[in-house]
């Protein structure tokens, strides 16, 4: 019977990290309210591309991602931008260009990884 107790709480301590790694990603209405929270962090947003813009000869091209509680931009400054109506998930850093009156100004992800998603 001692010999199974390591292997019970081998196990329990892999449930508990497993847990863990599933943990939801934020909201986007959660993201723009509390910048803070996840500045310069790696963050996770999934939803439908409303808007999508690139310039020739740019490197780089933003979309915005609707996820049902808001919208944010995200730059990409590599591949394409999915077209409008698109959904995805997207992965990246939050960044912004300034802050004015303490509200953050240009918030936006920094594409790290863009998968889009089938419906």
């Amino acid at each position: 019977m001692q010999a199974s107790r390591p292997r019970f709480l081998l196990l329990l301590a892999l449930l508990a990290g497993l847990a863990g790694c599933a943990a939801r990603a934020p909201s986007i209405a959660d993201v723009k309210y509390n910048p803070g929270r996840y500045y310069d962090r790696s963050v996770r947003v999934e939803g439908v591309v409303t808007s999508a813009w690139s310039i020739p000869l740019v490197p780089v091209r933003l979309c915005r991602v609707d996820d049902g509680t808001g919208e944010l931009t995200v730059v990409s400054r590599r591949g394409h931008v999915p077209g409008r109506g698109a959904r995805v998930r997207v992965t990246g850093r939050l960044g912004e260009v300034g802050v004015f009156g303490g509200r953050a100004v240009g918030l936006h992800l920094e594409e790290e990884r863009l998968t889009v998603l089938r419906w």
